[in-house]
């Protein structure tokens, strides 16, 4: 469901009747009258259920008078309210209500209050129900709330905190309350409850959207079963590939028995392959808008539904690479305490001794391991401050500046560092011609090509011909193409022309 906005009048006067409303909750015209008293108002709750039991414990804390209305007050357990809370009947905690009344009932108990419409009549209803199951219906809870009562002023809102968040204070959970409502001014007395009570309230429009939030806690992670799927048949690929190419082939050509890797040593590759692809893909959309508004000439269009998704995604992707390579870099760490190790470590000093080197020393092999281990630590380092920085403790301190920096700048730090522990890794092996076993290339070489594919993309984008270009379109800039009339005309108001 949607909602419809219509203009009608001259645009001065829609103009002026706009700033005069306040933009955000906490803002007041001056001059108008408070909307709840400013001593001890009194709250009714209709339901004595878990949730009633938080918002009422919550409201006496802060200093407000709470009415619980039920079917059958006699039902309730001695010492389940606080004593300061009054025990009424429905109609009778209505009655004592000053204006805000919770209904803290399911939505097929709402028709149950019709006998209560003359009581209700100009108070604000605040429905704190969520829909059963995920998918869009003819009407929300909320606004079936308000066919029912035309009379009274229903808001939606408290829908998304918890009871345990109720009941331990706001510090210690999510500090939004997100509401909707077609009346202002019910909207703004909610908005001031839920400010004394230590949340953020935050406006999310007209009543229209009360579908939209009442769909919030039913999503389990909506934003991140993209990225994870993605990262799992990753890893799904890079394990098999690998089982393929290092363990059953040469089992079925040569006999030789390595499945012992599949436990350790290819799990440890994998993830590595994994955290570099995810990474890159990190970066790979906003590439994809930087070029197709490159191509189009301005950024006055949309992008793709898939692009918007993708670009959308991206602070999950990173998190999830995060952990890939968090893992691989345990994995790496534990690496000597295997039994094989040990076995190898044996193996190799029986054989120098057979051969008689008394002081075996590899300059190029000290350097290399040296330095594709240092630049795995430089790597994960910068990796993990783009994680914290994810954090909404952190990034909220950050000016967009800085965050863009952050983000954006050691973003890509992090991925040339990356794909340079893995081009020293793979060394000049990469060129031999034993690493191409039964023709596959090894899985470094396959998991390195798209993250040197999203550099070479930006390297292009830092040329000044291309940046300039692409810097003017997103000031607003067009092509011809779609503007055609000139945008560098120079308008002088006021002014005339001197006599000569």
């Amino acid at each position: 469901m949607q909602c419809t906005e219509r203009t009608s009048g001259s645009s001065a006067e829609t103009m002026s009747d706009e700033m005069s409303v306040a933009l955000l909750p906490n803002v007041e015209a001056p001059d108008a009258p408070p909307l709840m008293a400013p001593g001890r108002p009194t709250v009714a709750i209709l339901g004595s259920g878990d949730f009633s039991r938080s918002l009422a414990v919550r409201l006496v804390a802060c200093g407000v008078s709470v009415v619980v209305g039920s079917r059958c007050v006699k039902r309730i357990a001695p010492g389940l309210f606080p004593d300061a809370v009054e025990l009424k009947d429905q109609e009778g905690a209505v009655a004592r209500a000053d204006r805000l009344v919770f209904l803290a009932l399911f939505p097929e108990h709402y028709p149950s209050l019709l006998g209560l419409r003359a009581s209700l009549a100009g108070k604000v209803l605040v429905d704190v129900s969520n829909a059963v199951k995920l998918g869009r219906s003819r009407l929300s809870n909320a606004e079936q709330l308000a066919e029912m009562f035309p009379e009274s002023v229903v808001v939606k809102g408290f829908n998304v905190i918890s009871a345990w968040t109720l009941q331990t204070g706001a510090q210690d959970g999510n500090r939004q309350v997100l509401l909707c409502s077609d009346s202002v001014e019910g909207k703004n007395e909610v908005a001031q409850l839920a400010r004394r009570m230590g949340f953020h309230p935050v406006d999310l429009g007209g009543l229209c959207f009360a579908q939209d939030l009442e769909s919030v806690p039913l999503g389990l992670f909506p934003l991140w079963r993209g990225p994870v799927l993605t990262t799992f048949l990753l890893f799904l690929f890079f394990y098999g590939y690998g089982f393929i190419r290092g363990i059953l082939l040469p089992y079925l050509a040569n006999g030789r028995n390595a499945f012992y890797r599949l436990a350790f040593d290819l799990v440890n590759e994998s993830l590595a392959a994994v955290a570099l692809v995810t990474l890159a893909l990190v970066y790979l959309p906003g590439l994809f808008a930087a070029w197709l508004q490159l191509w189009r000439g301005t950024k006055y269009q949309r992008f793709p539904c898939w692009l918007e998704g993708w670009l959308l995604r991206r602070k999950q992707l990173g998190l999830l690479s995060f952990l890939c390579a968090a893992l691989h870099g345990v994995y790496s760490l534990c690496l000597p305490l295997r039994t094989a190790a040990q076995y190898r470590l044996i193996n190799a000093a029986y054989t120098q001794v057979k051969a008689g080197v008394e002081e075996p020393w590899d300059e190029l092999g000290v350097w290399h391991s040296d330095l594709y281990l240092s630049f795995g630590v430089l790597g994960l380092s910068v990796l993990s401050l783009l994680a914290v920085t994810s954090l909404p403790a952190v990034w909220n301190i950050l000016t967009w500046r800085e965050f863009t920096f952050v983000q954006s700048g050691l973003g890509y730090v992090a991925l040339t560092l990356s794909v340079t522990h893995t081009l020293v890794f793979g060394w000049n092996f990469a060129f031999s011609a034993q690493a191409y076993a039964f023709y596959m290339p090894p899985s470094y070489v396959l998991a390195v090509a798209l993250p040197c594919a999203v550099l070479v993309c930006r390297c292009f984008l830092l040329l000044p011909c291309i940046s300039g270009r692409l810097a003017r379109i997103r000031r607003g800039w067009e092509s011809k193409r779609k503007c055609p009339v000139s945008q560098h005309h120079h308008v002088v108001a006021n002014s005339t022309c001197p006599e000569v």
